[in-house]
């Protein structure tokens, strides 16, 4: 895990279930699996997108040095 994860301690669980979406690192160079929630979008089997937070994927990019 390099961004988001579980929500704070101090009410600030904007998820409501204190498990908010998450960026973690993979075995694929170069590749992030997104945790959040999925969109009315319709995509190829195998695949899905997910909204993120703005914040969480721009600490993920302050995490990789970017």
């Amino acid at each position: 895990m390099i961004a988001g994860g579980p929500c704070g301690t101090s009410g600030d669980d904007k998820c409501g279930n204190g498990d908010c979406p998450t960026i973690f690192t993979t075995n694929k160079p170069g590749t992030l699996a997104v945790q959040g929630y999925t969109t009315g979008h319709t995509t190829p089997g195998g695949e899905a997108i997910v909204t993120i937070p703005e914040n969480v994927l721009w600490e993920a990019a302050r995490a990789l040095g970017r």
